[in-house]
């Protein structure tokens, strides 16, 4: 029975460092920290900063990233394994790696990946991780229309080639050239009086050609995108209200961080009460 309880201590104390790391209070200060990293980051590429306080803002980045470390630190020895089934911890992981890899030699271009660390307020709002999480949920859907878009491309290069490729080489005269121009014109900078205009100087009926290109390619395939990433996000959201519902405004859902506190709580007293029964069952044999 005692060596049951030494196992269980030892994972309560390490659910209570979870808990304890994913607390509200806890998160605001890492987005504070972050904030403030961003902040100096900004500061840094100023030479006049950088000659007069550069000393201190290298110090207070390295405090930044040193407090970054800790928290991961906790999570990972807090969670376990289960550090890594969420894609979030993953991604903070890598991005303090970066930062934790001597930028010397030809390793110099990872300073400039500092500024990654401002995307760690991605995975500290839960209202930015739900964005970001509609957007990768949405690239199935992205892509299927990418490849129309791409097929329409494709087609009009070759007819703009074959058309107008004669007259203006610098435009038309290849077919990644008409590409270019087409996505200039899809657009919409300039299309009409720097690029269109001169065609149908030469070409009266061009517009014929153009502006069919600009309904579909600008109004109608770039509104798909803008519909599919909107009806994933509700999608989204109808599923999280269905999963952990919604509170007393009405428009909020849980999100990961308060998930997790929630299932280190649980756990946490999962295993107390372990403990308890356990302490109960060595006193019923030191009566017997």
């Amino acid at each position: 029975m005692q060596s049951r309880m030494q196992e269980a201590m030892p994972q309560g104390m390490r659910a209570r460092v979870a808990a304890f790391v994913e607390s509200p209070p806890v998160q605001r200060f890492v987005i504070a920290v972050i904030v403030l990293n961003a902040v100096i980051l900004g500061m840094d590429t100023s030479p006049a900063l950088r000659a007069s306080i550069g000393s201190w803002l290298t110090l207070a980045d390295a405090a930044c990233l040193a407090i970054f470390v800790v928290e991961l630190g906790l999570k990972l020895w807090g969670h376990g394994p289960r550090f890594f089934r969420s894609g979030w911890n993953v991604f903070d992981l890598l991005v303090v790696g970066i930062a934790l890899v001597p930028a010397s030699g030809p390793l110099a271009v990872l300073r400039a990946l500092r500024v990654l660390r401002v995307l760690r307020l991605a995975s500290a709002m839960p209202r930015l991780r739900f964005v970001v999480e509609a957007l990768l949920a949405a690239i199935p859907g992205i892509g299927a229309i990418a490849g129309l878009m791409l097929i329409l491309f494709y087609v009009a290069a070759v007819i703009a080639n074959s058309l107008f490729g004669e007259a203006f080489p610098q435009w038309f005269g290849s077919l990644g050239g008409a590409f270019y121009t087409l996505f200039q014109v899809m657009t919409l900078d300039g299309w009409s009086s720097g690029m269109v205009r001169p065609v149908m100087e030469i070409y009266p009926w061009a517009w014929a050609f153009f502006v069919p290109f600009v309904l579909i390619a600008t109004f109608t395939m770039l509104n798909l995108f803008i519909a599919i990433i909107v009806n994933t996000m509700q999608a989204l959201h109808d599923r999280g209200e269905a999963v952990s519902g919604r509170d007393g405004a009405g428009d909020e859902v849980f999100g990961q961080g308060d998930l997790d506190g929630l299932r280190a709580e649980i756990r946490l007293l999962r295993q107390e009460l372990s403990v308890l029964r356990g302490a109960v069952g060595v006193r019923q044999d030191d009566s017997r």
